[in-house]
C-alpha cells in the first residue's frame, strides 16, 4: 500500500470514529478465584469421596511427581505465554493434583472443575493434561506384569485359590473408554464402536487382586479384542515361551492357544463342565477390575471431552492411580457423588452360570491350538471329578 493510500485510509477512519479509543475493546478486569484447601479442611471420608484416593495415597503420588509440577523459571516458553499464572498466583503442585483428581472423579466439564477448584477452565485444561502425563510416566513402577519365577508362582497361587484353576498368571479382556469429540483425520469413523459411540478399545490384563498388570490403550473402538492381542508385545513374549507353562484366561473372543485358556462352547463330560465353571470364576477378576476402575474414576465411564492425543495419558494415569489404591487396600466409598451402575454386580452372576451337558454330541476336533486345553480337561479336571 502506497503512502497516499495509507493517508486516505486514515482519513476514512477519522471520519468514521471521532474517538480512536472506541476502536479498542477494554478487557474485563482479571480476578483470582478463591481456592479452597480441601486437603486440610476435609476429613478422610469426605476427602476420599471427592477425590477417590486417601490423603496418604495423594501425598505418595505428589512426592513422585512434584518436581514435574513445580514451575521452573528457566522454562521461557511458559514464562512468555502464561506469565501471570506462574509469577503472581501460581497453582501449587498439591492443588494441581487435586484439581486433576477432581476432574477424574466427576467427569464434568473443565469449566465446572475449575469452579470447584478455584481456577479458570483454561487453567484446568493445562493442569489436567500436565498432571496426567506426569502420573502416566510412573507406569513402569506400578503396572507390573509378573516376570521372575517367584512373582509368577505367587500370582498363580492367588488365582488358584479362587477356583482351583492351575498355572494362571492373569485374566485378559478389553473395555471401551468413551470420548465425545470426533478424532478427525482420515478415518475418524474407525473410532466408532459397535455400540455407536467413539471410543478406544483398551486391553487389560489383571491379577486376582484386581490390579492392572498390563494395559494397551491405543486402538480404535472398532478394533476386535483378538486383533489387539495378536499385535501386542505381551503375546510375542508368550509365544517365545518366556513365561514357561503359565497361562492366561480369556473369553471366547480370543483364540485358544497353549498359553490362552478360553471357555468351551459345549460341554460333553462332567470334567468339561467343571473346566468351564472354573475358567469363568477365574476370569471374573478382569470384569470386576473394569467395574472398580470406572467407578473409582467416573470420567472413564461418562466419556472424555478432550482431544484424542490427551486421552491416552489420562487412561494410563487412572490405571496407575487404580493400582496404588488397590495395593493400599482402599475401597470405593458408598456415598459417591456420581451415581453409576455397578457392572460387577451383574458380572458376578457369571459365577452361577450353568452349561448343560450335551452327551449326544460328538467330541470336538483336537488341534495344535487347543491340545493344551483338552489335556488340562482330560487330566486335571477329570481327576478332580473322580475325587
Amino acid at each position: 500500500m502506497s503512502r497516499a493510500h495509507k493517508r486516505a485510509f486514515a482519513l476514512v477512519l477519522e471520519e468514521e470514529y471521532d474517538d480512536f479509543d472506541d476502536i479498542f475493546v477494554n478487557r474485563r478486569p482479571r480476578f483470582i478465584k478463591e481456592r479452597t484447601n480441601d486437603f486440610e479442611n476435609l476429613d478422610e471420608l469426605d476427602f476420599v469421596t471427592r477425590y477417590r484416593l486417601s490423603k496418604k495415597s495423594v501425598l505418595h503420588v505428589l512426592e513422585r511427581i512434584e518436581d514435574q509440577l513445580e514451575y521452573s523459571r528457566t522454562d521461557s516458553n511458559l514464562d512468555i505465554v502464561f506469565p501471570t499464572l506462574y509469577r503472581n498466583n501460581g497453582v501449587s503442585p498439591i492443588n494441581q493434583l487435586l484439581c486433576t483428581l477432581r476432574f477424574y472423579a466427576t467427569g464434568c466439564f473443565q469449566g465446572t472443575a475449575g469452579d470447584l477448584c478455584g481456577v479458570s477452565a483454561a487453567t484446568v485444561n493445562r493442569i489436567v493434561h500436565k498432571v496426567s502425563r506426569a502420573i502416566a510416566s510412573l507406569w513402569r513402577d506400578y503396572i507390573l506384569f509378573p516376570e521372575t519365577d517367584e512373582e509368577i508362582k505367587r500370582t498363580q497361587r492367588m488365582f488358584y485359590q479362587k477356583a482351583k484353576f492351575p498355572r494362571v498368571i492373569g485374566a485378559i479382556d478389553c473395555t471401551h473408554i468413551k470420548f465425545w469429540q470426533s478424532p478427525g483425520g482420515e478415518v475418524p469413523e474407525s473410532y466408532r464402536n459397535r455400540k455407536g459411540y467413539f471410543s478406544l478399545n483398551v486391553q487389560v490384563i489383571c491379577n486376582s487382586n484386581l490390579e492392572i498388570t498390563d494395559i494397551v490403550a491405543r486402538y480404535p473402538g472398532c478394533t476386535h479384542d483378538a486383533r489387539i492381542w495378536r499385535q501386542c508385545q505381551r503375546r510375542a513374549r508368550f509365544e517365545r515361551g518366556e513365561y514357561g507353562d503359565a497361562v492366561l484366561v480369556g473369553d471366547s473372543g480370543y483364540g485358544c492357544r497353549r498359553y490362552m485358556m478360553t471357555p468351551l462352547d459345549q460341554c460333553h463330560t462332567e470334567a468339561e463342565h467343571l473346566y468351564n465353571e472354573s475358567q469363568i470364576r477365574t476370569r471374573n477378576p478382569v470384569e470386576r477390575t473394569f467395574g472398580v476402575w470406572k467407578r473409582r474414576f467416573p470420567v472413564l465411564a461418562l466419556g472424555l471431552r478432550v482431544m484424542l492425543k490427551n486421552i491416552l495419558p489420562i487412561i494410563t494415569a487412572t490405571a496407575v492411580l487404580h493400582n496404588i489404591a488397590r495395593r493400599a487396600g482402599e475401597d470405593i466409598p458408598n456415598n459417591t457423588e456420581v451415581n453409576l451402575p455397578a457392572p460387577w454386580e451383574e458380572i458376578l452372576v457369571q459365577d452361577d452360570i450353568h452349561v448343560p451337558l450335551q452327551r449326544d454330541l460328538p467330541h470336538r476336533r483336537i488341534t495344535q491350538d487347543n491340545r493344551e486345553r483338552q489335556t488340562l480337561v482330560d487330566v486335571y479336571f477329570e481327576r478332580m471329578v473322580r475325587s
